[in-house]
């Protein structure tokens, strides 16, 4: 995991944790809160879903660029005898 993407899921746990303290000290009833909470957990999902649909994206291009490289240098250790 990158730096970029480390951070971007750091924001979100953080504005997630400051959202639900945020609800329960607000003075309102049980069930308002309650579905202020499921309202948010889902979008906390959603996003979290989309970071990780973001990553797999990532590592399948990191793959794709970096086989090739990784088999030439594995071919010119096997020629050097390495």
């Amino acid at each position: 995991m990158n730096t970029t993407t480390k951070m971007i899921l750091g924001i979100a746990v953080a504005a997630a944790a400051g959202a639900a303290i945020g609800m329960l000290m607000a003075p309102e009833k049980g069930s308002d809160l309650q579905k202020r909470i499921k309202v948010g957990a889902s979008d906390l999902i959603n996003e979290f879903s989309t970071l990780l649909v973001i990553g797999k994206e990532l590592a399948s291009e990191f793959e794709v660029k970096a086989l090739p490289q990784l088999e030439e240098i594995a071919s010119e250790q096997v020629e050097l005898g390495v």
